[in-house]
């Protein structure tokens, strides 16, 4: 599962990775492995079979990783043969 969210700015997403990296510990009795905090742009949460990136709003647009992962039909395979 994959998990996107936005925080307002790279405080508060660095705030919401340092919550979740806590209560995970509480919770599961294992840490959490944690990317990106220094800049807090985009932040990676692994958590096993959950995966949370945390961004501030103008990263979320510019990666746009909901369009990535989003169902499109894929485009027909041309064939040079």
């Amino acid at each position: 599962m994959m998990i996107i969210a936005s925080g307002r700015s790279a405080r508060h997403v660095s705030a919401l990775a340092d919550h979740l990296g806590r209560t995970v510990k509480e919770t599961v009795g294992r840490s959490a492995k944690i990317e990106g905090l220094p800049n807090a742009d985009w932040v990676l949460i692994d958590l096993g079979d959950i995966i949370v990136h945390l961004f501030r709003p103008e990263v979320r647009a510019f990666y746009n990783l909901e369009k990535i992962w989003a169902d499109q039909q894929a485009a027909p395979v041309r064939s040079d043969a």
